[in-house]
């Protein structure tokens, strides 16, 4: 959306930071948050409740408290705002609307819907490079008991 169709231009950058300190990831550009902030700007004009709400909300917001995104100032920052209904109703676009960005599918890894490539058992369903291997070892504590009358334990 480029500021000249924009309705809210004067809105985005305030609602860019808030989306920023919301969801802090560093390796993220400002692409996703910018294309976040036009969605839940859209919302605006369909209900004026919504707008007026987000309109009150960011002018009242403390940006310098956002300044760094992921400074314990931003996380308390937002506790305190967690439950203003400006910021449900951010979050409530938002976190579909980020998540579903197919940049940010590129820079978490993700690749996407799994059922049209036959799911992920022949795709790296245990593709697990980060972390440890697990350590297996043979049970040798109490035999097995019965727990239900139709169990049957293992022969052999």
């Amino acid at each position: 959306m480029s500021a000249a169709s924009d309705p809210h231009p004067e809105l985005k950058p305030a609602l860019v930071q808030l989306l920023r300190a919301a969801y802090p990831h560093p390796s993220f550009p400002d692409g996703p948050y910018e294309r976040t902030a036009d969605k839940v700007l859209s919302e605006l004009d369909a209900d004026l409740w919504h707008r007026v709400v987000l309109e009150r909300g960011l002018a009242t917001l403390d940006r310098e408290a956002l300044a760094d995104p992921h400074a314990p100032e931003a996380e308390a920052y937002l506790r305190g705002i967690a439950q203003a209904e400006f910021f449900r109703f951010v979050r409530g676009v938002a976190v579909t609307t980020l998540y579903d960005d197919h940049e940010v599918w590129e820079l978490l890894g993700y690749e996407g819907a799994s059922f049209d490539q036959g799911g992920y058992l022949h795709r790296g369903f245990d593709d697990l490079d980060w972390l440890p291997d697990p350590r297996i070892t043979e049970y040798d504590g109490d035999p097995l008991q019965p727990v239900a009358d139709h169990d049957e334990l293992p022969t052999g």
